[in-house]
């Protein structure tokens, strides 16, 4: 019985961790939850309560004081715990001055959940919430015919291939957690991840999450012109659902599962189009038309440090398959278009444009 299982869901405050704790109550899971400060535990309870949940539900959140970086609280936040979601990990909206500001943290903060998960002696699997940046970069552009699946891998060690901070650490991350299951954590430790492309739908809460940047900056004005990348989407509530799937089912022991909608990728160009659709006119006015050119881009680069972060993507397609997913745990996710439309009202409902 669900009610009877403890889950530890690390970075309480974060985007999916939100909606995987949300989607855990719902289901009557006792939930325990990270923060780096006590502090915030008022702003989770708050997030969790808008999304409808019973404040019978909210009050009985735990909170435990714990940080990526160090070693005190992760024995209390594991005690007695029956499953641990380690959802928390840095995701920035620019590439940072030194890549070890992402690698660090993504790294040993897997690590000491997985050390504490075993040591509390209590826990039977672990869910880490990897990326499918972990899964398509270092690799040359697939079609839709021949996806990225969860068999791929990043590579690091293509000299053809720059590999940005934060796939680096997304890759670097699960490594060593695959690779430490293997080695100390055998036959006492289950371990699954799942791995998101980017994850749109509203935050519980005021925060704008890295992820609904690119609506925001489409809706707000802020993008003159359409770059022309091609993005893998999905809906946090889809991502939590499948962080459950992948808790509750025997056969998801082991196992990557990549979280995308069905569509595996959709242009920026197709972005603003659905926005414009979607929305009302006064909602969508300033979402551009004209897609920009690479080359105007390249040399704004030289300029501006977000662009110079997404050149290297220009027309570049990393196709996505949700099959395993779906065929082995009967997931159903929801379109990109409705992620997208869903994540623009609440922007504006939130009062975030």
């Amino acid at each position: 019985m669900a009610e009877d299982k403890r889950v530890l869901v690390t970075g309480g405050p974060g985007f999916i961790a939100l909606h995987v704790i949300h989607k855990l109550l719902e289901k009557n899971y006792r939930v325990r939850t990270t923060v780096r400060s006590l502090k915030r535990s008022d702003d989770v309870r708050a997030a969790i309560r808008s999304a409808g949940v019973p404040d019978v539900q909210v009050n009985a959140i735990e909170f435990t004081e714990v940080d990526l970086l160090g070693e005190g609280g992760w024995d209390v936040a594991c005690a007695g715990v029956d499953y641990v979601l380690h959802v928390a990990s840095p995701f920035p909206a620019d590439e940072p001055k030194d890549e070890n500001d992402l690698i660090k943290p993504a790294r040993e903060g897997t690590l000491r959940a997985l050390r504490a998960a075993k040591e509390a002696g209590t826990v039977k699997r672990v869910v880490v919430t990897s990326s499918t940046a972990s899964i398509m970069y270092g690799h040359g552009p697939r079609s839709k015919d021949d996806p990225f699946t969860e068999k791929d891998w990043t590579e690091l060690e293509n000299p053809k291939s720059h590999v940005g901070a934060y796939p680096k650490s997304k890759t670097l991350a699960e490594r060593a957690a695959w690779d430490w299951v293997a080695n100390e954590g055998k036959g006492s430790l289950e371990l699954t991840t799942v791995n998101p492309t980017l994850v749109y739908w509203p935050s519980l809460g005021k925060g704008v999450n890295t992820s609904l940047e690119i609506p925001r900056r489409l809706l707000s004005g802020e993008l003159p012109a359409i770059p022309n990348l091609n993005l893998g989407v999905v809906d946090v509530r889809d991502v939590a659902d499948l962080h459950v799937l992948a808790l509750e089912s025997p056969q998801a022991a082991g196992q990557r599962y990549i979280a995308i909608s069905d569509e595996q990728i959709v242009s920026m160009k197709q972005m603003a189009a659905d926005l414009k659709q979607g929305l009302p006119a006064e909602d969508s006015k300033k979402v551009p038309s004209l897609v920009a050119p690479n080359i105007l881009l390249k040399l704004a680069s030289f300029f501006d440090k977000a662009i110079a972060t997404v050149v290297p993507q220009l027309g570049v397609e990393r196709p996505l398959s949700n099959a395993k997913a779906r065929e082995e745990l009967g997931w159903r996710p929801r379109s990109a278009t409705e992620a997208l439309i869903a994540s623009a009202k609440s922007l504006k409902a939130n009062g975030q444009l």
